[in-house]
Parts: C-alpha cells; structure tokens; sequence
C-alpha cells in the first residue's frame, strides 16, 4: 500500500504502508500492502503486554497505574505523580528506575516543571517510566532482582514467551529499546494478534479496559492515538518508527499498521483505512477522524495538500 503526500495534485512522497486486521482467533482477515519481509521491533507498541506481564506477576496495580504502565507519558504532574507512588507504596524511589534521565517529550510539561525549579533531566520524566516502575513492582512481589533490564532477568524472559505465544511466531532476537528494556520483534500479523489477545483473553483484557477507559493516562492527548481512542472503543498504541496496534474492546477484531519510512502518520492512515473496509468505523465517529484519516499537508502554515492513500 503507497500513502502520499499529496501537494496542489502532485505526489510529493510516498510511505510504504503495510496493515493487517485479525479476528478473535488471530486469523487475518482483511490487509492491505506487501509484508513478505516485514519484520521490526516493536518498540512501545509492545507496553500493554509488558504492562499486563508484570500484573500478573504480583504488581497489584490499580486501573489508573495500569494505563500509566501502557503509556508512553509526557511527564506531566498526574503521570510523575502516578509513577511516585507506583514506586514509594513499594518502598522504593526514582532511583531505582533503570530508564535513563530525561526531558518531559512535551514542550508545554517541560515548561511547567521548568517553573518550579525542576530543570535536570529525571528518571522519573522518561516517556517509559510507567512501564519500568510497573515491572519493579513484579521484582518486589517476586523477590527478583532489581536489574530487570537484563535479557535474561526472568520478567523479560516471560516477556518474550507471551509474546511469542500471543504472536504465533519466535519474537526474538531480542533489541534494547530507547528506555534500556529488551525490544521484539515482529511483523504486522504478530502484532494484530498480540491486541487481539489484548481484547479477547480475559486474563489480559484488565490493561485494555484500563487503557482504553483511561486514555489520558496512556497517550497524550494531541496524538493520534488519543483521538482514536476518543471516537472508537478501542485499546490502541503506536511505537517508534511508524508502527501501531489496535485492539477493539466491542468486536474482538485487532488491527497493526507499519510505515517504512518510520513515520507515524502515514501508518494512521493505512490503519484507519484499514478499519473502514472491515466496518467497524460508525459514521459519525468515522467523520471525527477525518484530521487524522486524511492529514494535511501544509505550506507556509497553510493547508496545500493531504496524506492519503494511492492507487496502488
């Protein structure tokens, strides 16, 4: 599938885009695009599965600390404040947070604590910082080792085979992600069928209501992902380099997307493409989404073109 920027009728740069949607069973049902060699990391995609491991591993986190250990945080107060007390209510503190020391990746957070005399990079301010205090909170229960960034640490080897269980398929070799934990890997279909577990396996759909009830918590609220979320009934999170999954909470059905050219937008596009030739969009909700379905393009701050899908 070719996604285009599209400026006053000429094609200015094409995206290839692959998306897949599967069923409840993890069997495909609809695509578009050529994944015959499609493999990439998964990046933060892969959160609400690491969140929903380190749940099940004794974390005890409520719905709200669930959303935070899916997201990928912009630091603002609720979200540090949220990670603190994951953290404290276990006796331990930022420091043992094994994410490097970070900016908040909003401007407007970045300011706000600026402000108030905060202006070091923190622990504590890393997008992934949910993520890594929810998997501490597994190491306490358990009696393991704080080093939980170790591939070989026994929450990133059950990790992976959840993973390759959810996914039908080997998701190693393993990579380390921006936040220091163990990456996968994977393709489109594998990783429709980790959010169709997400939304269908009763002992993982917790971190999907919890995301999806408590959007704010687990995506910023100017993402895209935050106005799918908004319109569609839906668990759903990008990752780094243009990939994306989405589980619906009312049909069973799960979708991924990829760009290629590692931006985000064009694989919105193809996803949401994607969602429609299967119909689980509504009309109006469909109609809420144009901004992200169709982008604009812009020049010289105004609108000259769209991202859209190209005859193929």
């Amino acid at each position: 599938m070719i996604v285009g920027s599209v400026r006053s009728g000429l094609v200015e740069t094409r995206h290839q885009v692959v998306a897949v949607a599967v069923d409840e069973s993890g069997s495909v049902i609809a695509s578009l695009g050529d994944d015959s060699d499609g493999d990439f990391f998964l990046r933060s995609t892969l959160k609400p599965l690491q969140a929903m491991v380190s749940q099940g591993n004794g974390a005890a986190l409520d719905p709200e600390q669930l959303a935070i250990a899916a997201s990928s945080h912009s630091a603002f107060p609720v979200h540090v404040a949220h990670v603190t007390d994951m953290l404290l209510s276990v006796g331990l503190d930022h420091q043992h947070l094994r994410c490097p020391p970070a900016r908040p990746s909003r401007s407007t957070s970045d300011r706000l604590w600026a402000v108030r005399g905060r202006v070091d990079k923190e622990r504590v301010f890393h997008n992934c910082s949910g993520k890594h205090a929810a998997m501490l909170r597994a190491c306490v229960a358990n009696g393991w080792s704080l080093e939980y960034t170790d591939p070989d640490h026994p929450l990133q080897r059950e990790i992976v085979a959840i993973a390759s269980e959810s996914s039908g398929r080997s998701v190693e070799p393993t990579g380390i992600d921006g936040c220091g934990v163990p990456t996968l890997r994977c393709d489109v279909i594998g990783l429709a069928r980790i959010f169709s577990r997400l939304v269908n396996d009763p002992e993982l759909v917790e971190v999907a209501a919890a995301a999806s009830r408590i959007t704010p918590l687990t995506v910023d609220g100017s993402r895209p992902e935050s106005v799918l979320a908004r319109w569609v009934p839906c668990i759903v999170k990008g990752g780094a380099e243009g990939c994306i999954g989405l589980g619906m909470l009312e049909h069973g059905v799960a979708f991924a997307a990829k760009s290629w050219t590692g931006l985000s937008a064009p694989a919105i596009v193809g996803l949401i493409e994607l969602m429609d030739r299967v119909g689980v969009i509504p009309e109006y909700p469909r109609s809420r989404l144009a901004p992200i379905a169709r982008p604009d393009v812009l020049g010289g701050g105004t609108r000259v073109g769209t991202l859209q899908l190209l005859d193929e």
